[in-house]
């Protein structure tokens, strides 16, 4: 049992946590939003989970190294200071950050390390993702969760290494490179795909999400696992043993 706080509780998914919380057994502790004072939930928390945006994030972090409690962080569109922002939070709490807190996709991202480690540049890789109309920042968290395991696998930089908004005489795609394209309409909570393309064949890893659910759902797991850890900087990856 633990008291968790949900930090961005009036967008969808802190709606989806609070579900997820209390049906899995622990105590929804609160929440807060634009505007609330974050350090009152995190000391009445056991954990804190947050879905706001990266605006917000050194002040969460500082509200959970405040009261000396772990933070699960899976707001995306982060950049590098805000990397630098949570090596410096973990060097004093327990901190989980992750472009997507699926317990599916969390697999998907290792088996794609694998395969781009197990083939070489000869393997073009493409990763194709779509989600509903309201979604601000592309490519999404997630496909570039999946885009730094392609990389880790083949062991290159993603950032020297990618490919995005090809329009127009963009001329041939460059070798090695990984490339990305994003879709929105609709209310797709989430569709991603990585394609291996080599000489006449081609290999394809998807993931579809068909709820905001299942992002709850790991989140909470995340929580829960990171409970009494040692302070640190953690991944999705270690909540599954992989």
């Amino acid at each position: 049992m633990a008291n968790i706080g949900v930090i961005g509780s009036k967008g969808a998914m802190g709606e989806a946590l609070r579900d997820v919380i209390e049906a899995s057994g622990h105590d929804y502790a609160g929440g807060a939003d634009k505007g609330d004072d974050v350090s009152k939930l995190a000391d009445v928390s056991d954990v804190l989970v947050d879905f706001s945006a990266p605006g917000a994030l050194e002040s969460n972090l500082h509200a959970a190294v405040g009261a000396g409690i772990p933070i699960v962080i899976g707001t995306t569109g982060l950049g590098d200071k805000h990397h630098a922002a949570i090596d410096q939070a973990a060097r004093a709490i327990p901190v989980l950050q992750t472009g997507n807190t699926s317990l599916g996709v969390t697999l998907l991202a290792h088996l794609v390390r694998e395969a781009a480690k197990r083939l070489d540049s000869d393997w073009d890789i493409e990763i194709l993702e779509m989600h509903h109309r309201r979604k601000v920042d592309a490519p999404s968290g997630t496909a570039l969760l999946l885009g730094e395991a392609a990389a880790e696998g083949r062991g290159i930089v993603l950032a020297d290494n990618s490919e995005r908004g090809r329009d127009g005489n963009t001329g041939a795609r460059s070798d090695g490179a990984i490339g990305f394209a994003s879709l929105r309409g609709g209310t797709v909570a989430g569709e991603h795909s990585v394609i291996l393309a080599g000489d006449e064949e081609r290999i394809t890893l998807s993931h579809s999400a068909e709820n905001r659910a299942i992002f709850a759902r790991g989140a909470v797991r995340a929580a829960e696992w990171l409970r009494g850890r040692d302070e640190g900087r953690y991944t999705m990856d270690q909540v599954l043993g992989l």
